[in-house]
């Protein structure tokens, strides 16, 4: 076994490795339930089309300082 060899075999050890720690993030993001604590995802992803000054936030904005 070369070291060409052994580069190739981690190199494929490194992309399986991380296609499933992003599958696994995903799953937890969609996975956290909203009523728990969990945050709705999709609304966040409507704040790149909706960025206008006078758009609505996308979570309420507290004026309360929390000690």
């Amino acid at each position: 076994m070369n070291i060409a060899e052994l580069q190739a075999y981690g190199y494929f050890a490194l992309v399986v490795f991380l296609v499933i720690a992003l599958y696994s993030y995903i799953y937890h993001l969609y996975s956290t339930d909203k009523k728990v604590g969990g945050h709705d995802y999709e609304k966040f992803s409507n704040m790149a089309l909706h960025d206008d000054l006078g758009d609505a936030p996308v979570s309420p904005i507290s004026d309360d300082k929390e000690k």
